[in-house]
């Protein structure tokens, strides 16, 4: 791990693969580690040289006041577009999770020639707050339950794992999986400050910056080729919020792991990288307007061998 400088802050980055293979660079949801170690290891495998990178105020980024963010979304975006540029790549197949992937999709949006493919994993093509009508809301029951739990000691690391283990069955994850990443970030936080830990575990500062203007409505310009992961188990962002964004993005694959809830499961690490992987365009070719249209829904179930299938012969 190391850092870089682009758009005037140092970020957080790890490398896997080759320098010289096509990028695939991967917004941290708000860190690095929301992208598993062997999901960046099998899209290195594959040909690609892998990026996976921590949001200012997380992991080895900027860390200033996590709780005062002075900077917006659109700064964010940026910040992905510089990174391309300063890891000397001309192009870069773009990945977010959660908060991560309304980064991709605005960065997508705003600088065309820099991205081009966009893979959005259990995100929805709105900002945090309050939803439009047909995207579904947080399960408030499961809400309920995860913010009845007391928060830890954010200064004692065996109690941030025990509360992100607690926290992960209600959000249909893996608990020793949430318990070892919580861990992890724990580790790599710069700073003492239980503020900065807590910032770093639940990524609230992304509901403190403004992220107007509003950018589902332009969804229809999106000229690259896209893929949408999300779990069928899912509370936060419920799957029909990865249906709708399917849905408005031309010619968008939808892949729905029913096993999977709101983080990305190791076990799931061959699955989405196959699907990333064959997420691109022929060189020098670009869909006609006829061609701009939703591809068949496919689900992957858990295990790893089963054969997807269309969501409609379930």
């Amino acid at each position: 791990m190391t850092s870089v400088r682009a758009n005037g802050v140092d970020l957080g980055i790890e490398s896997f693969g080759r320098e010289d293979d096509p990028l695939v660079l991967l917004v941290g949801g708000t860190t690095m580690l929301s992208w598993p170690d062997a999901l960046c290891e099998r899209l290195a495998s594959g040909g690609r040289r892998v990026v996976r990178y921590d949001l200012r105020d997380s992991g080895a980024s900027t860390t200033l006041d996590p709780e005062n963010p002075a900077y917006d979304l659109r700064d964010l975006v940026a910040d992905a577009a510089a990174l391309v540029g300063v890891l000397g790549a001309g192009t870069a197949h773009l990945g977010g999770v959660g908060v991560g992937g309304m980064i991709a999709q605005v960065a997508a949006l705003d600088y065309p020639d820099v991205f081009s493919a966009l893979t959005l994993v259990g995100t929805r093509p709105v900002a945090p707050g309050p939803v439009d009508e047909d995207l579904p809301d947080h399960d408030p029951a499961v809400m309920v339950a995860l913010f009845s739990h007391p928060l830890p000691d954010w200064t004692n690391r065996d109690a941030v794992a025990a509360f992100a283990a607690e926290g992960a069955e209600p959000m249909g994850d893996a608990p020793e999986e949430a318990r070892a990443t919580a861990a992890r970030i724990w580790d790599r936080t710069p700073s003492s400050d239980p503020a900065v830990h807590q910032a770093n575990q639940l990524g609230m500062v992304f509901s403190r910056i403004d992220c107007a203007p509003r950018w589902r409505e332009r969804l229809g310009e999106l000229d690259v080729p896209t893929l949408v992961v999300h779990g069928r188990a899912d509370p936060f962002f419920p799957v029909g919020n990865g249906e709708v964004l399917a849905a408005e993005i031309p010619g968008a694959r939808l892949l729905v792991l029913d096993d999977m809830g709101t983080a990305l499961r190791h076990a799931a690490a061959d699955q989405v990288a196959a699907a990333m992987l064959a997420c691109n365009r022929p060189a020098g070719r670009h869909p006609e307007p006829a061609e701009r249209t939703i591809m068949p829904l496919i689900a992957l179930t858990e295990p790893a061998s089963a054969a997807p299938r269309k969501i409609n012969e379930q």
